[in-house]
């Protein structure tokens, strides 16, 4: 038995920049954080006495025959794609401390945790790049989905990290180097909530692709907002421009396609931002979800009462990558 732990993320710049139909062609980057909430792949081979080869449990539970009944695509496809559809049975289990489909990047931990699981039952030992490019691998090539590559980095590497990506196909990961009391500085000023709803982001994210030919220029500026936001965290000093950034982020984000904001998240963000709140963005492809706001200290009960009728859900950033907490491995 195998158990891996994959964090979830908080993107803050440069979402959109992250779609091949774009940075293949421009060059992209992103910055983004994981935080102290958890996906968790539990697998293992299953007793040759069990009468179904596979079971699978997520929002379902499955127990079939064989690995192309399997409805859980990723699932699925991961299974073919790490070459464990051998008639060995095998049982994969999730269990997440956020919801899917919230802008979490909860899909893209969840295929990372489970290439990183997978791969352990094969006594495969992945480096971090390697668990990265193999999830995207997973999610964009195999069931053709529309995501990012942003989600798969961060999970795999875990930490505060300018993520780069060039018309080759690279991909590079660059740690921020901020200090410890900036670190503290940032998170006691964001607030996450979670609006209670869920997409499905690879729609909405098809929508953005389909549009790229149009917003060369507000894609361009948003890759541009995150070398400003890392100069203004590595300089250690006032980090307040840090929230106005991401309100001109968000501006230019919801301009991407109608389908990224809507009637609801437009009156949550302008409450926030009545009540102090220097910016903000929804979370993910758009539409629903968590939303993230940068909040003075003094400010942030006021924020929070205004807001009262959604969840607020405290969080801290997060170091490490995904990683394997348990093995019953003998070597």
């Amino acid at each position: 038995m195998i158990i891996s732990k994959t964090p979830y993320r908080v993107s803050f710049f440069g979402g959109g920049t992250d779609y091949p139909a774009w940075y293949l062609k421009e060059g992209g980057a992103v910055l983004s954080t994981t935080i102290d909430k958890y996906c968790y792949i539990t697998c293992r081979f299953l007793p040759p006495f069990f009468a179904t080869k596979y079971r699978i449990v997520w929002s379902y539970i499955e127990n079939v025959s064989s690995v192309c009944e399997i409805l859980h695509p990723a699932v699925r496809e991961g299974i073919k794609h790490l070459g464990l559809d051998n008639g060995i049975g095998l049982e994969v289990q999730h269990n997440g401390d956020l919801p899917a489909r919230a802008g979490m990047g909860s899909s893209s931990s969840f295929v990372v945790g489970l290439t990183k699981a997978l791969s352990g039952m094969k006594n495969q030992r992945l480096t971090r790049h390697e668990l990265a490019l193999k999830a995207i691998e997973l999610e964009q090539d195999v069931p053709k989905e529309n995501v990012g590559s942003q989600d798969q980095v961060a999970a795999a590497y875990g930490g505060f990290n300018h993520i780069r990506f060039y018309p080759n196909g690279d991909i590079r990961v660059e740690p921020i180097a901020i200090s410890n009391t900036t670190v503290a500085k940032l998170e006691s000023r964001l607030m996450l909530f979670y609006t209670g709803t869920s997409r499905l982001s690879s729609e909405i994210a098809g929508k953005v692709i389909a549009n790229i030919p149009h917003k060369k220029e507000v894609l361009t500026k948003m890759a541009t907002l995150v070398d400003q936001a890392v100069s203004i965290l590595e300089a250690d000093d006032d980090i307040d421009e840090f929230g106005r950034l991401l309100h001109e982020n968000w501006q230019l984000k919801r301009s991407l396609s109608s389908c990224v904001s809507n009637c609801n998240v437009e009156n949550v963000y302008a409450t926030a931002i009545h009540r102090g709140a220097l910016g903000g963005k929804l979370l993910g492809a758009g539409s629903s979800g968590f939303i993230l706001f940068y909040v003075p200290p003094d400010k942030k009960p006021a924020v929070q009462e205004a807001l009262s009728p959604i969840l607020h859900v405290p969080f801290r950033f997060e170091k490490d990558g995904c990683e394997i907490i348990y093995s019953n491995d003998k070597e």
